[in-house]
């Protein structure tokens, strides 16, 4: 029974592949935008939807940690924090419940590349969701209280989610050692030791520097009409003064001549993990996209290769999966693998390069390369369905590759992906010169002096 489930797996496989292409053959996504810039400076995009009575609005900052300079890491997050205590006529804490008491949600992120903030609020909720932004993007309230503050704040979120986490030191040690260049070679969260050397004069420069609004790009999307919508735009916005536009940022990373490897020792981690990274590209690129349908047939969900080879042949693992890091400068492909109880690390490893050596020496087959395109279509499809994530994304395009048309051509690009594209580039990156390893193994905790006397 195991054997013949084997052999209908692909066939299924590929008869949904086929049924879905055909489907798609006809039909793609459009999206239907104006774009305005402002006397200041700032980008605005609408996108008109009247399908639900909703407002999305996003403005994407030109900076992230990759902005940063040594010895003020994690300054980018910590300064998102800063963005939401307050403004000239916007109390602390008050911007969230303004939304929320409205019907509404928001929030901000950062990452190496951006930082985001965004509201959803009900449709006749424009003019305050415009307020609340530009009020903070003018006159953001920049105090030593509201510092310390979000300042412990940081710290506490990297206490939750690097430090007293399991394979959370991993993750920062694996950054550390696949990149040379400081741009991408710190995380986003910072150290403590920078975050504790933050003051007002550095918060009250970043802010001059990069939260200006020829430095951001504002997407509306939902139930408006667009030329009273720039108005309002204008009224809000246009009065903002423009800054010297920031310096740019050097993201050149040299070849990689030689495997590089690490092993952490995590007394928070219950069993083995191998993290695998390759570097790769930046993202938009030719062979970004065949990276990415690469990944898909590779490590995408339950049906992809070293899944179904680790997971339901081998047993070795619990979970095994990855994905292709899109970054404005050279990103990665990721691998990880948490181990069953007797596995070893080596075998792991040994089973993961196998399958990648398999797709350099035969090309995937036309259901699997299909497969993995579809999987790629249905995840950025399913993201366009929210008029939020429509505002995320397309700021996002603008600000990485000043490009806000991607969202109409980016499935095109990915279509475009053939099975030689696919065995090219596994050839060229995914090579052991290119890859970086951390291998995390669980540490038992010291015995306290009372258990190991017997007491």
């Amino acid at each position: 029974m195991r054997s013949a489930s084997k052999l209908l797996f692909p066939i299924l496989l590929c008869a949904l592949a086929v049924a879905t292409a055909q489907a798609q053959a006809t039909k793609n996504v459009r999206v239907d935008f104006k774009e305005t810039v402002l006397k200041n400076g700032l980008r605005v995009i609408t996108i008109e939807d009247s399908s639900a009575p909703v407002i999305a609005l996003s403005i994407t900052y030109n900076v992230g940690s990759r902005n940063e300079r040594q010895g003020r890491t994690g300054f980018a997050h910590l300064f998102e924090h800063m963005m939401f205590k307050g403004s000239e006529n916007v109390g602390s804490g008050e911007h969230f419940l303004l939304v929320f008491n409205n019907g509404g949600t928001m929030n901000g992120t950062t990452n190496e590349d951006r930082t985001n903030y965004f509201e959803a609020l009900p449709s006749n909720q424009l003019d305050l969701a415009l307020f609340l932004e530009a009020d903070r993007m003018r006159s953001l309230a920049i105090t030593k209280d509201n510092l310390d503050n979000q300042r412990n704040a940081v710290q506490e979120e990297r206490r939750l989610g690097v430090d007293n986490q399991p394979y959370g030191k991993s993750g920062e040690i694996q950054q550390d050692l696949i990149y040379d260049n400081f741009a991408y070679k710190h995380t986003t969260i910072g150290s403590m030791e920078d975050l504790n050397a933050a003051s007002v004069e550095d918060v009250a420069a970043f802010f001059k520097m990069y939260y200006a609004p020829n430095n951001a790009v504002l997407v509306l999307v939902g139930d408006f009409k667009t030329n009273e919508a720039l108005a309002k735009i204008s009224s809000n916005f246009e009065s903002i003064p423009r800054q010297p536009d920031p310096p740019g940022v050097d993201m050149t990373e040299p070849e990689q001549k030689a495997e590089r490897r690490a092993n952490v020792d995590d007394q928070l981690a219950r069993a083995p993990r191998v993290d695998i990274a390759y570097k790769a590209v930046p993202g938009n690129t030719k062979d970004f996209y065949a990276l990415q349908v690469l990944s898909a047939a590779l490590q995408s969900g339950q049906s992809s290769r070293v899944y179904q080879k680790l997971v339901k042949e081998k047993e070795m693992v619990t979970n095994v999966g990855g994905f292709m890091d899109e970054k404005r400068g050279v990103g990665a492909l990721y691998t990880n693998a948490t181990l069953r109880p007797g596995a070893k690390t080596e075998d792991v490893e040994a089973a993961i390069y196998a399958e990648i050596d398999r797709l350099k020496k035969e090309p995937i087959a036309d259901w699997e390369l299909q497969k993995a395109k579809n999987t790629t279509r249905r995840n950025f499809i399913n993201n366009l369905q929210s008029s939020l994530a429509r505002a995320v994304i397309m700021g996002q395009y603008t600000v990485y590759y000043n490009e806000p048309n991607l969202m109409n051509t980016r499935l095109t690009k990915v279509d475009e992906v053939t099975k030689e594209d696919v065995q090219r580039v596994a050839n060229k990156y995914l090579n052991d010169t290119n890859r970086t390893v951390v291998i995390t193994m669980p540490k038992a905790k010291p015995k306290s002096a009372s258990s190991s006397s017997g007491q």
